[in-house]
């Protein structure tokens, strides 16, 4: 039987933007691709590995919020992303927004830093990426990273 020939991946990833994704990033003047559709587990993944890379994005008050209302269902979330083999949260705000308690809620940063470390430890990487501009260069980044390591 003839072996099958493996699969010619585009030079150029694209970048898959979950279609229910509030505020997406726009990755229009960058060396990837991009697409808009529903994604089964995050807000940004890669073109042909939707079930093996995805990237969720958070602002800080999202994030605060999620973590201390929504826990249950973002838990769940994160166990489907743990099965993934590249996974993470990225979080548009810093760890010293975290520790000097810069955001809204009346959770206190030693609650809110003992959560976030335990989601870390229990399901996939949190990422503080300080801003908006940062978090979106650093979901870029670990994206176009993954289409390398992913299409050898």
């Amino acid at each position: 039987m003839p072996e099958k020939a493996p699969p010619t991946w585009p030079s150029k990833p694209v970048i898959v933007i979950d279609s229910r994704e509030q505020l997406p990033f726009s990755f229009a003047d960058t060396r990837a691709g991009s697409v808009v559709r529903a994604l089964p587990a995050g807000d940004y993944s890669l073109e042909g590995f939707e079930g093996n890379v995805a990237i969720e994005r958070k602002s800080l008050t999202d994030f605060v919020s999620t973590v201390v209302h929504e826990r249950t269902r973002f838990e769940a979330e994160l166990q489907k992303l743990k099965g993934y083999e590249h996974a993470w949260v990225i979080v548009e705000g810093s760890l010293e927004d975290v520790l000097s308690g810069n955001y809204r809620s009346k959770i206190t940063p030693q609650s809110l830093l003992g959560i976030t470390t335990a989601l870390m430890t229990d399901y996939i990487p949190i990422l503080f990426a300080h801003n908006r501009a940062c978090a979106r260069a650093l979901t870029e980044a670990l994206l176009l990273r993954c289409y390398k390591r992913m299409i050898k």
